[in-house]
């Protein structure tokens, strides 16, 4: 069990994917997402989400990402955030995203 100061630490907010492209150096199946996240600026994320989407499909959506992770560093590419999504019953990401159109960067919780 965690504590609510602990949820509280992680910093999850909302961001537009403004640019899409094949991650052909990751071990798995990836796209390298560029997402505008509003005040805090453009971050980018190596995202393992080619089962469900095209790249073409993503831009422009809005999904949900934790922004406070430090980089973690994916063969030559440094991703700054974290997309999240659901794993469906064939293990293939779902993306979290608002129902309803946000403003970049509004944070959840």
């Amino acid at each position: 069990m965690i504590n609510w100061e602990d949820f509280e630490k992680i910093d999850i907010r909302v961001g537009t994917i403004i640019e899409v492209s094949d991650f052909e150096k990751a071990r798995n199946p990836s796209y390298q997402l560029a997402i505008d996240f509003g005040e805090l600026g453009i971050k980018r994320s190596s995202a393992q989400i080619t089962a469900l989407y095209k790249k073409e499909d993503l831009l422009n959506r809005q999904i949900i990402a934790v922004v406070n992770f430090p980089p973690k560093q994916i063969a030559n590419f440094f991703s700054e955030c974290l997309v999240l999504g659901i794993y469906n019953s064939k293990k293939e990401v779902v993306l979290l995203e608002p129902s309803l159109k946000v403003a970049n960067g509004d944070k959840i919780g």
